[in-house]
């Protein structure tokens, strides 16, 4: 919730003992970081004082905000290209490139894949967060393939209605280091920031609820590496990165969670990790609509340089993360 009119808070008896910069960011919908820069310019005060961001708040004080957080700058059309898939009265497919940001936030404010969105829709200026217009999900930077974008309000709500209700099939295709001892698996394990590296994600204890599947489709022993299906059940920020890497099974390319960088002489400078399926309820109501995109020509040419694979599963998934019938 945001403040009263009269921008001052009472502390309840639940939020006794907490710092002051994580019960206003509770109380507000604020984020920390929000909430201690307004901290650090005094316009966070108890009892008519400025405090410290780690000043512990007893229960009944009242807390004054004499301001509040800007927010983000709506971002404005670029010349940022767009590899359109499909696109109707409701929805725009879309196929992103490795490198390419979805949305503007810190360190990316211009370049966008929403820079280049509204560039070529510019209606969707009005749909969902201003922050990231007609996003209803996201793909790392370095993660290729399909995402959907809601072009109006109303296929917002439906879209984001459906990827809570699971109804949104997101399957990966991904190359790891070693073999996975099960040919399918499932890890159910919370995903939070890492305490050392915040720009980092790790399963941790109080962190969000977060299940991957995944199903072994090839297997290579020189260098030791499988090809998966990895299939979204949550979606959590870099979650198939950090569970597959929580199993002992990085992405390869993916320097940040352990992957090996390269394979007999070729060299990928990104997780191999591409979003190849997406399928989802239309929002006009007529039926579920599925896209699928093939791998990038940098994945191809990893695939190739690995060679023919000692075991292709009968009943795993092709090079694009597709079911094999």
């Amino acid at each position: 919730m945001r403040p009263p009119d009269d921008e001052a808070l009472v502390v309840p008896a639940a939020l006794e003992g907490e710092r002051i910069d994580r019960a206003v960011a509770m109380l507000t919908g604020w984020t920390r970081a929000e909430v201690q820069a307004l901290v650090r310019t005094g316009d966070v005060r108890v009892g008519g004082r400025a405090v410290d961001k780690s000043h512990r708040l007893r229960g009944g004080e009242v807390v004054e905000l004499l301001s509040a957080p800007s927010g983000p700058e709506a971002p404005t059309a670029e010349d940022v290209p767009v590899q359109i898939r499909h696109a109707d009265d409701d929805v725009i497919v879309v196929n992103k490139p490795a490198g390419l940001v979805v949305h503007p936030g810190a360190g990316h404010g211009h370049g966008t894949l929403v820079h280049g969105l509204l560039a070529c829709f510019p209606e969707i200026a009005s749909v969902g967060d201003p922050s990231r217009p007609g996003i209803v999900h996201r793909l790392d930077r370095d993660t290729s393939g399909l995402l959907v974008v809601a072009r109006t309000s109303a296929s917002y709500e439906a879209l984001v209605s459906a990827l809570a209700r699971h109804d949104v099939e997101r399957r990966y295709t991904a190359v790891v280091s070693g073999i996975p001892s099960a040919r399918r698996g499932v890890v159910d394990a919370p995903i939070g920031r890492a305490p050392q590296r915040r720009t980092r994600m790790a399963v941790r204890e109080g962190g969000r609820p977060s299940r991957t599947t995944y199903e072994v489709a090839a297997t290579w022993t020189d260098p030791e590496t499988a090809l998966l299906a990895c299939t979204l059940e949550t979606g959590r920020t870099h979650q198939i990165r950090v569970h597959l890497s929580a199993i002992g099974h990085p992405v390869v390319g993916d320097a940040s969670y352990g992957g090996r960088l390269s394979s007999r002489g070729v060299d990928l400078d990104r997780p191999f990790l591409h979003a190849g399926r997406l399928a989802f309820p239309h929002p006009s109501g007529a039926g579920v609509r599925a896209f699928d995109e093939p791998l990038p020509a940098e994945l191809e040419a990893f695939l190739e340089a690995l060679g023919p694979p000692d075991e292709e599963q009968a009943a795993g998934a092709d090079a694009n993360g597709s079911p094999v019938d």
